[in-house]
């Protein structure tokens, strides 16, 4: 029972360095990885579970019953891996989008175009209903895609604010919490400088609004998935889909100077060369497939196995 228990929650964890290390990823979603890997249900309730009920069950000092309540296991596992992930890859990304962009923007690419054939499978009914909201879907991740970034700001208020949005970017397949930040102006701050300072006045106001966020707009997508199921998968399939444009490989960044930090505000997509890089590339791009196809597989068939028990 133990040895199974260990392998659930090593599992978990797993997904949740899979699910942070996306979300480092300015156009990557974690909220992707989480319905490829079936648990994205598991996770929305997991946070809206932490409710009045759960806070008068800790008030109590009944910790069995509020970790019940609450799914605390899987929650502080996934949000481990989710921490590890962070804290570990910033670094190491910042350095590979400066020297490597091609082919890490290949192999996301792919990874993300994946994700919409596997997503999309999961939608049981194609009505009218269903396909509008893919379309909406589409377009608004698009229209996102599109917007201009904002200047950096380290107010309290903003960085606050900034915490709620990211959050429940975080959460929504095909929406990035990284690349929201971007476009509210404080992505550099934010998930390069603060994190690898651990500068606290960046980092708490950010963690106090994203903490409410994640509370309020969990028991809002729930309320979704249980009321409109296949239309709520529907329209996060159009958001993957949606924010493909973002991590074409091939593109020119268009940039321009706010004080003495030139950001990115937006980016010229072209064709790549038939070169050496584009096969290279290629490859990465097939890289980025074959690791949500098995990790597809690897989750069916856990669940055909569970079905069989």
């Amino acid at each position: 029972m133990n040895r199974v228990w260990f392998k659930e929650q090593l599992s978990t964890t797993i997904k949740g360095i899979a699910m942070g290390s996306a979300n480092v990823i300015p156009g990557v979603s974690g909220g992707t990885i989480a319905l490829i890997t079936g648990i994205f249900e598991r996770l929305i309730n997991a946070i809206k579970s932490f409710d009045v009920t759960a806070f008068k069950l800790l008030m109590q000092g009944k910790f069995k019953q509020f970790a019940a309540h609450t799914d605390l296991t899987f929650f502080v596992s996934l949000f481990f891996g989710v921490g590890i992930a962070i804290l570990s890859l910033a670094r190491l990304l910042d350095f590979l989008f400066k020297n490597h962009p091609v082919y890490i923007w290949s192999f996301f690419f792919g990874l993300v175009l994946a994700s919409v054939y596997f997503v999309g499978k999961t939608v049981k009914r194609w009505h009218w209903g269903s396909v509008t909201s893919f379309l909406v879907g589409t377009a608004v991740a698009i229209l996102i895609s599109l917007t201009k970034p904002a200047s950096e700001n380290d107010a309290m208020w903003y960085l606050f604010i900034c915490g709620i949005v990211a959050v429940c970017s975080m959460i929504l397949p095909g929406l990035s919490g990284s690349f929201v930040l971007i476009l509210m102006g404080n992505y550099q701050l934010v998930m390069i400088q603060a994190i690898n300072h651990l500068d606290l006045r960046i980092l708490l106001p950010v963690v106090a609004g994203s903490a409410i966020g994640l509370i309020l707009f969990s028991h809002f997508l729930a309320w979704l998935l249980k009321r409109f199921p296949h239309s709520t998968i529907a329209m996060l399939t159009g958001f993957i889909l949606g924010s493909l444009g973002i991590l074409w490989p091939w593109k020119t960044e268009i940039t321009a100077l706010f004080g003495e930090k030139t950001k990115v505000i937006g980016y010229n997509w072209h064709l790549p060369e038939t070169d050496k890089t584009f096969y290279l590339a290629l490859v990465f791009f097939l890289l980025g497939i074959f690791v949500i196809y098995i990790t597809e597989h690897l989750g069916s068939r856990k669940k055909d196995v569970t079905n069989e028990v």
